[in-house]
């Protein structure tokens, strides 16, 4: 499978919080079960240094920020395959890059872990006004 190409926009300042399911060739749910997760806003995709300025992963921030592999509102079961994509107002405030790059991978393991990559494309900021 090849990592869906999709463009993203942050309004700076708000709150992102969005959804997505993992199917297989079928359109049936993926159990994510031992799974985590990593997605990275970078200024490049292959730097040798590239300035990266976020990152969120299963492991979530205090305010949230990070990926719920329960989906949403952290209800949902792993074994519909939904991921939830949270970053919080105070997080996405701090971001001030106009382009950057992103992925998401998932992996399932700790050696050489088993990865898929699930999304990747451009993220823009739409900078914020009011503060």
């Amino acid at each position: 499978m090849s990592a869906v190409p999709y463009p993203l926009l942050i309004e700076q300042g708000s709150t992102v919080n969005f959804e997505i399911r993992y199917t297989d060739s079928s359109g049936n749910p993926v159990d994510l079960t031992d799974y985590e997760g990593k997605m990275q806003f970078k200024s490049g995709y292959a730097d040798t240094n590239p300035t990266i300025y976020l990152t969120l992963s299963s492991s979530r921030e205090p305010d949230g920020t990070g990926l719920n592999f329960n989906g949403l509102d952290g209800t949902t079961p792993t074994t519909s395959g939904s991921i939830g994509v949270y970053i919080s107002s105070c997080t996405s405030s701090l971001l001030t890059f106009d382009m950057a790059y992103y992925d998401l991978e998932i992996y399932s393991g700790s050696n050489c872990p088993f990865t898929i990559r699930l999304m990747q494309g451009q993220v823009k900021i739409s900078k914020e006004v009011t503060r």
